[in-house]
Protein backbone atom coordinates (compact mmCIF):
# COMPACT_ATOMS: atom_id res chain seq x y z
CA UNK A 1 0.00 0.00 0.00
CA UNK A 2 1.01 3.33 -0.42
CA UNK A 3 1.62 6.41 1.76
CA UNK A 4 -0.37 8.69 2.94
CA UNK A 5 -0.86 11.39 -0.43
CA UNK A 6 0.76 13.94 -1.48
CA UNK A 7 3.43 16.03 0.35
CA UNK A 8 2.28 19.12 1.78
CA UNK A 9 2.74 22.25 -0.61
CA UNK A 10 5.73 24.83 0.26
CA UNK A 11 3.81 27.96 1.84
CA UNK A 12 5.07 30.19 -0.43
CA UNK A 13 3.50 28.51 -3.04
CA UNK A 14 0.16 28.70 -1.94
CA UNK A 15 -2.11 31.13 -2.48
CA UNK A 16 -4.20 31.26 0.20
CA UNK A 17 -2.50 32.21 2.94
CA UNK A 18 -4.63 30.87 6.20
CA UNK A 19 -2.81 30.16 9.17
CA UNK A 20 -1.39 27.30 9.83
CA UNK A 21 -3.27 24.28 12.14
CA UNK A 22 -0.58 22.94 13.78
CA UNK A 23 2.48 24.74 14.89
CA UNK A 24 6.14 23.58 13.26
CA UNK A 25 8.59 22.20 16.07
CA UNK A 26 12.35 23.88 14.94
CA UNK A 27 14.65 21.18 15.79
CA UNK A 28 18.35 22.37 15.93
CA UNK A 29 20.92 19.95 15.24
CA UNK A 30 23.72 18.35 16.68
CA UNK A 31 24.18 15.48 19.42
CA UNK A 32 24.39 11.62 19.30
CA UNK A 33 21.41 10.18 20.84
CA UNK A 34 20.12 6.65 21.60
CA UNK A 35 21.31 3.31 21.94
CA UNK A 36 24.00 1.18 20.19
CA UNK A 37 22.85 -1.23 17.90
CA UNK A 38 22.93 -5.18 19.56
CA UNK A 39 26.09 -6.75 19.55
CA UNK A 40 24.63 -10.36 19.10
CA UNK A 41 23.80 -9.82 15.36
CA UNK A 42 26.35 -9.23 12.52
CA UNK A 43 25.16 -6.08 10.86
CA UNK A 44 25.57 -4.85 7.34
CA UNK A 45 27.98 -1.62 6.84
CA UNK A 46 25.13 0.57 5.58
CA UNK A 47 23.22 -0.41 8.45
CA UNK A 48 25.78 1.07 10.89
CA UNK A 49 25.97 3.86 8.57
CA UNK A 50 22.46 4.26 8.67
CA UNK A 51 21.97 3.96 12.81
CA UNK A 52 24.31 6.30 12.78
CA UNK A 53 22.43 8.97 10.75
CA UNK A 54 19.56 7.90 13.02
CA UNK A 55 21.59 8.52 16.13
CA UNK A 56 22.69 12.12 14.83
CA UNK A 57 19.88 13.35 13.24
CA UNK A 58 18.32 15.78 14.82
CA UNK A 59 14.46 14.87 15.23
CA UNK A 60 16.01 11.72 17.65
CA UNK A 61 15.93 14.26 20.04
CA UNK A 62 12.08 14.19 20.07
CA UNK A 63 12.61 10.31 20.65
CA UNK A 64 11.41 8.18 22.93
CA UNK A 65 12.42 4.84 24.55
CA UNK A 66 9.38 2.93 22.73
CA UNK A 67 10.70 4.86 19.37
CA UNK A 68 14.23 3.80 20.00
CA UNK A 69 12.47 0.12 20.35
CA UNK A 70 10.93 0.32 16.88
CA UNK A 71 14.08 1.75 15.44
CA UNK A 72 15.90 -1.24 16.45
CA UNK A 73 13.07 -3.44 14.93
CA UNK A 74 13.68 -1.39 11.90
CA UNK A 75 16.82 -1.91 11.67
CA UNK A 76 16.59 -5.36 11.78
CA UNK A 77 14.50 -4.90 8.39
CA UNK A 78 17.34 -2.45 7.25
CA UNK A 79 19.97 -5.42 7.52
CA UNK A 80 17.64 -8.07 6.13
CA UNK A 81 16.95 -5.79 2.94
CA UNK A 82 20.47 -5.09 3.09
CA UNK A 83 21.52 -9.18 2.81
CA UNK A 84 19.58 -9.24 -0.41
CA UNK A 85 15.35 -9.49 1.20
CA UNK A 86 14.43 -6.70 -1.05
CA UNK A 87 10.79 -7.07 -0.63
CA UNK A 88 10.92 -5.55 2.79
CA UNK A 89 11.43 -2.02 0.76
CA UNK A 90 7.83 -0.83 0.95
CA UNK A 91 7.84 -1.80 4.66
CA UNK A 92 11.08 0.02 5.56
CA UNK A 93 9.97 2.54 3.24
CA UNK A 94 6.83 3.24 5.82
CA UNK A 95 8.87 2.85 9.17
CA UNK A 96 11.58 5.08 8.53
CA UNK A 97 8.92 7.91 6.88
CA UNK A 98 7.44 7.92 10.58
CA UNK A 99 10.59 9.83 11.70
CA UNK A 100 10.83 12.29 9.75
CA UNK A 101 13.70 11.42 7.30
CA UNK A 102 13.26 13.07 4.08
CA UNK A 103 12.66 16.33 3.52
CA UNK A 104 8.62 15.44 2.69
CA UNK A 105 8.39 13.36 6.11
CA UNK A 106 9.33 16.50 8.05
CA UNK A 107 6.94 18.43 6.40
CA UNK A 108 4.04 15.81 6.81
CA UNK A 109 5.06 15.94 10.52
CA UNK A 110 5.22 19.59 10.67
CA UNK A 111 9.40 19.60 11.75
CA UNK A 112 12.35 22.23 10.47
CA UNK A 113 15.34 21.15 10.79
CA UNK A 114 17.89 24.61 12.25
CA UNK A 115 20.84 25.69 13.49
CA UNK A 116 21.53 25.34 17.53
CA UNK A 117 19.97 27.98 19.46
CA UNK A 118 17.29 28.79 16.89
CA UNK A 119 14.70 27.31 20.16
CA UNK A 120 12.35 24.15 20.86
CA UNK A 121 9.74 25.16 18.85
CA UNK A 122 7.74 28.38 16.58
CA UNK A 123 3.99 28.41 17.65
CA UNK A 124 1.05 29.25 15.21
CA UNK A 125 -0.11 32.85 15.70
CA UNK A 126 -3.20 32.20 17.77
CA UNK A 127 -6.80 32.27 16.41
CA UNK A 128 -9.75 33.81 17.56
CA UNK A 129 -11.53 31.80 19.47
CA UNK A 130 -15.28 30.97 18.89
CA UNK A 131 -16.40 33.13 22.01
CA UNK A 132 -14.52 36.23 20.98
CA UNK A 133 -15.51 35.82 17.10
CA UNK A 134 -19.05 36.09 18.07
CA UNK A 135 -18.85 38.71 20.15
CA UNK A 136 -17.05 40.78 17.71
CA UNK A 137 -20.15 39.81 14.93
CA UNK A 138 -22.71 40.83 17.58
CA UNK A 139 -20.81 44.45 17.96
CA UNK A 140 -20.68 44.76 14.18
CA UNK A 141 -24.44 44.10 13.43
CA UNK A 142 -25.40 46.31 16.42
CA UNK A 143 -23.48 49.36 15.18
CA UNK A 144 -25.36 48.40 11.66
CA UNK A 145 -28.19 48.17 12.75
CA UNK A 146 -28.34 50.47 15.58
CA UNK A 147 -30.70 53.83 15.41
Amino acid sequence: MAGRGPAPKDPSALRRRNLPAQTVTVIPDGTVRGPELPEDFDWPAQTLAWWATMREAPQAQTYTDADWSFLVDTAVLHADFWLGNRSLAAELRLRVAKFGVTPEDRARLKLTVGKPGDGAAKMAPPRLQPKKVAERKGRLLKAVGDD
